[in-house]
C-alpha cells in the first residue's frame, strides 16, 4: 500500500494541471488552502480521506484513480508455437483484446496453404525475407517494410516466398486469432 500512496500527490497534480487549474484553484473549489494542497501534491502531508474525498469531488474522478495497484511486470512470456511451417510467438499476454505475433514463415516449395475465409481482419508488417500473400485473386510479394491490412472475409493464404524464410508482425482482432491460432487451421 505504501506505493501506491506515495502516487496520490503526483495523480493530484498531473489532474489538477490537465484542466489547466492551479493550487488556488482546487483548493478554492475543495474548500482546504492551497499550502495543504501543494503538501498533499508533493507527498510532505500524508492524504486521508477528510482530504481527498473533496478533491476527487471536484476533479470529478473516484478515489480509485488516485490509488491504482502497483503495475505488474510487463514482460510477456509465452512458449512459441509451431505449426504448419509457422514458427509464432506471442507479443501479449492471454487475453489481450488485439493479438500480435512475430510469426516465422519457413521456406516452402511454392505451396501456399489452402485459402482460408473466417470473420475478422488481420495485418502483417514484414521484418525480413520475402511473404506471399495470396488474397482472393491476387497473388503478392510483400518484402521487408511493407505492410498490409486484409478483410479474412476474402480468402486468403500467407507463406515464405522463395528459398529464405519470411519474419512477420501480424495483428488479428479476436475473430482471426480464433481461427488461426486456435483451431489450427
Amino acid at each position: 500500500m505504501g506505493d501506491e500512496v506515495k502516487q496520490v500527490g503526483a495523480r493530484l497534480r498531473a489532474l489538477r494541471n490537465g484542466r489547466g487549474w492551479t493550487l488556488d484553484d482546487l483548493a478554492a473549489r475543495a474548500g482546504m488552502s492551497p499550502s495543504t494542497l501543494s503538501r498533499l501534491e508533493s507527498g510532505k502531508r500524508q492524504p486521508s480521506l477528510d482530504l481527498l474525498l473533496p478533491l476527487t469531488r471536484q476533479l470529478g474522478i473516484g478515489l480509485d484513480d488516485l490509488v491504482s495497484p502497483t503495475v505488474a511486470d510487463p514482460r510477456v512470456r509465452r512458449e512459441p508455437i509451431r505449426r504448419e511451417g509457422m514458427i509464432i510467438h506471442p507479443l501479449v499476454p492471454e487475453g489481450s483484446p488485439m493479438k500480435t505475433y512475430k510469426i516465422h514463415y519457413l521456406p516452402t516449395r511454392g505451396e501456399l496453404p489452402e485459402l482460408r475465409v473466417h470473420d475478422g481482419y488481420e495485418w502483417v508488417y514484414v521484418l525480413s525475407g520475402k511473404l506471399r500473400l495470396r488474397l482472393g485473386d491476387q497473388d503478392l510479394v510483400l518484402s521487408r517494410g511493407e505492410a498490409a491490412e486484409f478483410d479474412t472475409r476474402v480468402p486468403h493464404a500467407l507463406g515464405a516466398h522463395g528459398s529464405r524464410p519470411a519474419e512477420v508482425l501480424s495483428i488479428f482482432n479476436d475473430a482471426g486469432d480464433r481461427i488461426h491460432m486456435r483451431t489450427g487451421e
